[in-house]
């Protein structure tokens, strides 16, 4: 008879890695993590599982530890080195992400810390899929010294290589200084939630000491100073359970990579829908404003718009829609704010998704209503010529498929820059209302007829009369038609499945780019 086999005690080793897993898990330890929540934020791991699917994340690198030892940093256990990292799913998609947790040291960067995350940038790049970082850090860990600064450096260098390759987003969750603000400017989209995120290069301290200018960490950097003033900040969120909602929205009309074209989704709306809206708009008196958004509304499927940078520069929009299912960028003048001439941000803010557009294979629809750019000293001294060519640019460049409809003004070299044909355009309407010319009316006849102005008995029956010639023969969109510079002149009601008949053709458009190594956008 044989004895029964003993019972015997858990592996030393398995032991000893559950033991080491969960002290790295634990973070900075039960106060911190209360302290964290006393400021109505989330901990690291608790965003990671509201923004990615059930079940889908890969944590690596959780057992990294800091190799620095001055400072007492030897004899203190940094729980994952303070930042999460590593992949999982977002509404099925794959993603790199990685959350930087404020629990411990503040979240401050280590070479460690950074080095994880340069890891997890490089499978994304290998991998072919998006990136995304929470970001929840007090800066550089400065018991690190230069290390910490080599890592930081060790991102952006990375976040460059990224750029236009895969989509990048960053999530400001918290506080984000000094050089740590540098790699959520280079990704593509940032996110901020109101009243708990704050992005500055240097504090209120410091600015207090260097300008003598007194001011608060929300006026300094809050989101709404960089959503509406600097422009850094793309989208607002209310909660960060709302920023995590807003996320996955945008990944919905992104590609996995450069190589790919957005997924396409069952049509919602059908195609050859008419809009009466948009028939009364075009009868409007062409000194009536509109809301740019209802023509956005009326065109898109379902009657739904992503729109980017929505407080930032709102005499230009931008976002995206869906066609026939199809993922498409939209940038429109606003004819409700500075009457939708672009100045310096506008030209920026449209520069920045147009370039992004054409780098991710997402086509470009433009809604043309602008009187021109927006004139002053300021604006002259501020660099408008040379900032302002960027919009330009960015449309010469681009080679996705563009579909451009006039809907009233385009005057001066705001037409050309706004997807004419001239920049290659591909499909170019106008609605029957359009003004396509060299300036408004009223400016071109007082300049023009001066002199028979002057000596008119009525000068102001006879501006009348010569402004009405002026337009039939110079501005209307019929004679931008007669020369090819408009493919149809439409009625404004159809203007979605004409658009979308458009974007259908050229859904297999092909451009061969002149080699070289890179052109010099004018910075």
């Amino acid at each position: 008879m044989t004895d029964k086999p003993k019972k015997t005690d858990v592996n030393p080793r398995l032991a000893e890695l559950r033991e080491r897993r969960a002290r790295a898990e634990a973070g900075g330890g039960p106060e911190r993590l209360a302290a964290q929540k006393a400021q109505g934020k989330l901990t690291a791991r608790e965003r990671l599982d509201l923004l990615v699917d059930d079940d889908s994340f890969q944590e690596i690198d959780l057992l990294v530890e800091s190799r620095a030892s001055d400072f007492g940093l030897a004899q203190r256990h940094l729980a994952a080195d303070g930042v999460v990292v590593g992949f999982a799913r977002v509404s099925g998609r794959p993603v790199c992400v990685y959350a930087q947790d404020f629990t411990v040291m503040g979240g401050s960067l280590g070479l460690s810390h950074a080095m994880k995350i340069a890891k997890a940038m490089d499978m994304a790049m290998a991998a072919g899929v998006p990136v995304i970082g929470l970001c929840d850090s007090g800066g550089a860990r400065i018991q690190e010294g230069v290390e910490s600064l080599g890592g930081y450096a060790e991102i952006f260098y990375r976040n460059v290589q990224a750029s236009g390759y895969v989509p990048q987003i960053s999530a400001i969750l918290g506080p984000c200084a000094g050089g740590a603000v540098y790699s959520p400017a280079l990704t593509d989209f940032v996110f901020m939630v109101d009243g708990t995120s704050h992005m500055f290069i240097t504090g209120p301290d410091v600015v207090k000491a260097a300008t003598g200018e007194t001011c608060d960490f929300e006026t300094l950097g809050g989101a709404d100073t960089h959503s509406r003033l600097s422009g850094v900040a793309h989208f607002v969120a209310g909660s960060e359970h709302d920023c995590f909602r807003q996320i996955r929205e945008l990944l919905d009309f992104l590609p996995q990579n450069c190589r790919e074209t957005p997924k396409a989704v069952m049509a919602s709306d059908d195609p050859r829908r008419e809009s009466n809206l948009l028939e009364a708009i075009e009868g409007y008196d062409a000194k009536r404003a509109y809301k740019i958004h209802d023509v956005i509304w009326e065109l898109a499927d379902g009657h739904q718009f992503f729109e980017v940078h929505r407080g930032f520069a709102r005499n230009i929009v931008c976002g995206f829609v869906r066609l026939d299912g199809e993922a498409v960028g939209v940038v429109a003048n606003n004819p409700g704010v500075l009457s939708g001439a672009l100045d310096i941000d506008a030209s920026e803010k449209g520069a920045r998704f147009v370039n992004f557009c054409d780098a991710f294979n997402i086509p470009l629809l433009t809604l043309v209503d602008v009187p021109g750019y927006w004139p002053g000293l300021e604006q002259e001294h501020d660099g408008i010529i040379r900032r302002g060519a960027k919009l330009l640019y960015a449309y010469c460049r681009a080679t996705v498929p563009k579909v451009t409809v006039v809907l009233r003004k385009a005057y001066g070299g705001a037409y050309d820059v706004m997807s004419s044909k001239h920049i290659r355009g591909d499909v170019n309407f106008a609605w029957p209302c359009a003004e396509i010319a060299v300036m408004g009316g009223p400016g071109a006849v007082n300049i023009l007829y001066k002199a028979e102005l002057k000596a008119a008995k009525d000068p102001d029956k006879r501006r009348a009369e010569l402004l009405a010639g002026y337009v039939e023969k110079f501005a209307s969109p019929f004679q931008a038609a007669k020369r090819g510079y408009v493919d149809e002149v439409i009625e404004a009601r159809s203007t979605r499945p004409k658009v979308i008949r458009a974007f259908r053709f050229l859904k297999g458009k092909k451009v061969e780019r002149i080699p070289k190594k890179h052109g010099n956008i004018p910075l």
